[in-house]
């Protein structure tokens, strides 16, 4: 038997930490200002499913089988909200992060080897968006690789900053750059078109080949960040302070919202990156497009500089964005699962190192965000079965534990990713 989890401390109010404003206040508000201050954490966590790592497999996809795979990205962003959702309601049922519920509930060692697999999860998350960031600073401004891998530390670190004056300025600039994502990607769109029929046709379950399997597995194992199931959960406990149990009801309600609107943009941008790489290159015979570099260039040749432009401006945007994400979600990690913290520019030099020795020795720069995508698929089941785990139990998470049918649906979804990962990882080393 673990032991059950003790109600969590009230958090003090001191210079640092202005008093929460209870959840009637901010309904007591009007209009917009009643319901804004409840949404945010999603928008942080969505990044996660539109950073580099995801432009590179989409691309893949859409321009190598055209419109078939559109399914899976749609049948990838409902897993991710299911997650996410059950990430969020941690927080705000127990006051605390999943790391640190770890840390109470198993054993030490189970919980320091989680820490170590976790931190290996953010180094590999770094390596993608490091080399996204740094793609995008090369191909807008022609900088050398290493030196624009420096500069989204740079950039990063700045952003992740807004957190000293307060957690809404980072969500607003993180939201703001999830907008921008969504507008390279609507105008890339509009421009170039696409045939709708056969769009609605990609949403429905088939495929084309052992190879369009082989990226369906991509997809969907690529789908569930670990490092943002951590995060997640801490970017929603102690956010709103809680008069009684009713209240905790009412703002999971606002969290779900939270959950489906970004995780929708989320997806919408996913399909959008799908449907122009079917219909641009695809379309047009190019079907070994397949890295960054090579869409950016077929978009600047079939298309133009503007379309160019507004592809490498939201892959500057997502790099950055996730870069930011990803640090945070760093600290989260070592804090929730040893009660240590270290300055996050000690933080931020040694999870971007692996990234600045890819670019500085000139590795490949797609085929290095493939390999980390790999180590990720690592890490979903270390997240994932405990995060189920622990909101199926009524002694953790009180009136807000999962349904029964909630925890079914969810651990068999946990079950088909773990076995889509080993799949991937089979061909990836097979091959």
């Amino acid at each position: 038997m673990t032991p059950p989890v003790s109600a969590p401390p009230e958090r003090a109010v001191t210079a640092d930490a202005p008093p929460r404003a209870t959840f009637k206040q901010i309904r007591a508000r009007r209009g917009l200002r009643g319901i804004l201050p409840l949404l945010g954490p999603a928008f942080v966590a969505a990044i996660a499913y539109v950073d580099p790592g995801n432009f590179a497999t989409n691309i893949a996809g859409g321009a190598s089988h055209g419109y078939i795979l559109l399914w899976v990205v749609l049948a990838a962003n409902l897993i991710g909200m299911m997650v996410q959702t059950l990430s969020a309601k941690v927080g705000l049922a127990t006051g605390r992060n999943l790391p640190q519920l770890c840390r109470e509930v198993l054993p030490q060692r189970v919980s320091f080897g989680l820490w170590i697999q976790a931190e290996l999860v953010a180094m590999a998350t770094d390596l993608a968006e490091f080399i996204g960031a740094a793609i995008a600073l090369n191909l807008l401004f022609g900088v050398p690789l290493f030196v624009a891998g420096l500069m989204t530390a740079v950039i990063a670190f700045g952003i992740l900053a807004l957190q000293v004056r307060g957690y809404r300025r980072f969500e607003l600039v993180i939201g703001a750059m999830l907008g921008l994502i969504l507008l390279g990607f609507l105008y890339d769109t509009l421009k170039i078109g696409a045939d709708w029929g056969a769009v609605a046709g990609g949403l429905v379950p088939h495929f084309d080949g052992s190879y369009s399997i082989l990226l369906a597995c991509g997809i969907l194992g690529a789908t569930v960040m670990p490092h943002v199931i951590y995060l997640h959960s801490a970017l929603t406990q102690d956010r709103v302070a809680l008069e009684d149990e009713e209240d905790r009801q009412r703002i999971f309600r606002f969290l779900r919202l939270d959950v489906v609107l970004a995780m929708s943009i989320a997806g919408v941008v996913n399909m959008l990156m799908l449907i122009i790489a079917a219909s641009l290159f695809f379309g047009s015979g190019l079907t070994h497009v397949d890295t960054i570099e090579g869409a950016h260039a077929g978009f600047a040749t079939l298309v133009g500089g503007g379309a160019a432009l507004a592809f490498a401006c939201a892959l500057l945007a997502s790099g950055l964005a996730s870069s930011s994400v990803g640090t945070y979600a760093g600290q989260v990690i070592m804090s929730g699962f040893i009660d240590r913290s270290i300055p996050l520019p000690v933080r931020r030099l040694v999870t971007m190192t692996p990234a600045l020795i890819v670019l500085a020795l000139g590795l490949n720069p797609t085929r290095s965000l493939v390999i980390s995508q790999v180590v990720l698929s690592f890490g979903i089941p270390f997240a994932l079965v405990p995060l189920i785990w622990l909101t199926s139990r009524r002694d953790v998470m009180g009136a807000l534990v999962n349904r029964r049918p909630t925890t079914i649906v969810a651990g068999a979804l946990a079950v088909g990713i773990i076995a889509l990962n080993i799949f991937l990882l089979y061909e990836t080393f097979a091959g």
